[in-house]
């Protein structure tokens, strides 16, 4: 789509998207899968283990999203070489299918009440699984709908997967409430979250074989340490060859950057800092009214992301919501008031909506299928580790109160510098999204 889109154009490639069964089936099996993910994640958020916000201190928060991301996102470059390897619709029916049975001892070692490294690393089995799966459903999206719609496409299915990983959580804490707070209770929560995994790997199942792609694999499926390096390295030469890739990945990275410290910064004023203020309580009620305010501004992103790219384009749009983040995080955030840091909730949750999509349809457009799975799980284990080490560093530097003026004003730099970065290089016309061969970055 060009030129003005009105509301009946993007209802039109919403409905035309819809139309495919393809796009539906690999869009119910992102809903089934993350509503897992989502039950699954409020079972371990009970059992306090894998819960950073009962931390005592800043170190202590940290440490626990470091568990939490860090582990299982080093499966991510040997997830993108297998994504390049093995069919990607096998890899969803296989990966969702281990999830289910892992689940299952997870739930039974919080029945035995286990804890300490044996249930972490029962834990993180199952996330480590999960790069396997958002990968694939990222690189095999581009197989399901035509290169014009990836911007709505995205907009559709990531908003509509966390959606509905929230919605998973809901439910759990919901069932949660009746079965109480023992280890029983929570081992059956944990066991709730099999059943969805396993109509994620039944609905993928009615592809073919080879349809998500890659489209060109006759390498060995036998991976070594070896192999991983050299795939990965040649990932990496594929993305250094579009400057477009390059940007948007750069824009990622800042992105997680900002919103690592500012999710520090708001776990610590909600704990220790915040007075309440008429509709807007503090501590765990306060940080659901953040985080509800955030998935607003996300539906409201998935909305008006295809229409504004069809208008200006990614790279505009991009420069315009990195913009929003500057202006918005320094303005509302400084007054350090609830009703202010909930505002900037909704405007955090909006630009990182908006830059997801946009970073993730330009990925989708110019990286070769050949290439994609690696490059998707390179991405994505970037979003995780830029995000953490951004928390860790706010530990180090961020007052217990949180009541920092100094990280707003980073935070609102950073995403200054960056916009005027991805504003020049629009306006010189370089990074164009131009899709490469797989000649263009070989191994």
């Amino acid at each position: 789509m060009t030129g003005r889109v009105r509301g009946s154009g993007r209802g039109k490639t919403t409905r035309l998207l819809l139309a495919r069964p393809d796009f539906r089936r690999l869009l119910l099996t992102r809903l089934a899968s993350q509503f897992g993910d989502g039950v699954f994640q409020a079972a371990l958020a009970g059992t306090v283990l894998f819960n950073p916000q009962r931390a005592a201190d800043p170190v202590d928060v940290a440490a626990g999203f470091a568990v939490l991301l860090l582990p299982y996102s080093l499966i991510g470059p040997f997830a993108g070489v297998w994504l390049d390897r093995w069919s990607r619709r096998q890899v969803l029916v296989v990966a969702n299918c281990v999830r289910a049975v892992l689940v299952v001892g997870v739930a039974a070692l919080t029945w035995s009440g286990v804890s300490g490294p044996l249930f972490y690393l029962a834990g993180l089995a199952v996330f480590s699984v999960n790069r396997f799966v958002l990968s694939a459903l990222s690189a095999g999206l581009p197989h399901t709908c035509e290169r014009p719609q990836l911007v709505p496409a995205n907009a559709l299915t990531t908003t509509a997967g966390a959606v509905s990983g929230v919605l998973g959580g809901g439910v759990a804490i919901a069932v949660q409430s009746l079965l109480g707070g023992s280890d029983g209770g929570y081992a059956l929560l944990a066991l709730c979250s099999a059943p969805p995994y396993l109509v994620g790997a039944a609905v993928v199942a009615g592809f073919a074989r080879p349809y998500l792609g890659p489209d060109h694999s006759s390498r060995t499926a036998t991976v070594s340490a070896r192999d991983v390096l050299h795939g990965m390295l040649a990932g990496a030469r594929h993305v250094l060859a579009s400057p477009a890739a390059t940007r948007v990945l750069a824009v990622m990275a800042v992105h997680r950057v900002c919103f690592g410290l500012l999710t520090l910064l708001t776990l610590l004023l909600y704990r220790n800092s915040l007075v309440p203020t008429g509709w807007f309580p503090v501590g765990l009620p306060g940080l659901a009214q953040v985080l509800a305010a955030g998935a607003v501004g996300t539906l409201l992103a998935a909305v008006t992301t295809p229409p504004a790219v069809a208008r200006w384009g990614k790279g505009r749009w991009t420069t315009g919501v990195l913009l929003l983040g500057a202006v918005g995080q320094l303005g509302l955030g400084l007054p350090f008031t609830p009703p202010t840091i909930v505002a900037a909730g909704f405007v955090l949750g909006f630009v990182s909506q908006a830059v997801k999509i946009c970073v993730d349809s330009t990925l989708q457009e110019v990286v070769h299928d050949d290439f994609r799975g690696r490059v998707f799980s390179v991405y994505d284990t970037l979003f995780n580790v830029t995000f953490v080490v951004a928390v860790v560093t706010a530990a180090l530097v961020l007052p217990a109160s949180g009541t920092s003026v100094p990280a707003l004003v980073v935070v609102a730099v950073l995403y200054l510098a960056t916009a005027v970065a991805n504003g020049l290089v629009g306006t010189r016309g370089r990074g164009a999204a131009v899709p490469l061969s797989p000649g263009s970055a070989t191994s």
